[in-house]
């Protein structure tokens, strides 16, 4: 599937579901609450990572389906086609200086 077609899939799921389709603040919330879980997710795979044996942490690739959820909806609220906007950015971000020290 393109991404346009996901963007698609995802707004009419929304629909079909009864979902937020109009307030971008709480999608914004809501996906920064999947990113937590996304980061959490990471970190119960890391050496270093203690997470709590009684929390209920999801896969790395479930989270990051989620935040792609989320990162869809947003787009499809605003009016934005994702997959130009990836375009137009690499465009802008071709012509850039990289420090790669910082």
């Amino acid at each position: 599937a393109s991404l346009a077609e996901f963007q698609n899939y995802v707004k009419e799921m929304k629909i079909e579901r009864g979902f937020n389709l109009t307030d971008k603040v709480y999608e914004c919330l809501l996906m920064g609450e999947e990113m937590g879980e996304l980061f959490k997710a990471v970190r119960k795979g890391h050496a270093a990572g203690h997470i709590d044996p009684k929390s209920h942490v999801g896969g790395v690739a479930e989270e990051l389906a989620d935040v792609f959820i989320f990162l869809l909806s947003l787009a499809n609220m605003h009016g934005i086609d994702l997959e130009q906007a990836f375009r137009d950015k690499e465009e802008i971000n071709e012509k850039r200086k990289w420090n790669k020290n910082s």
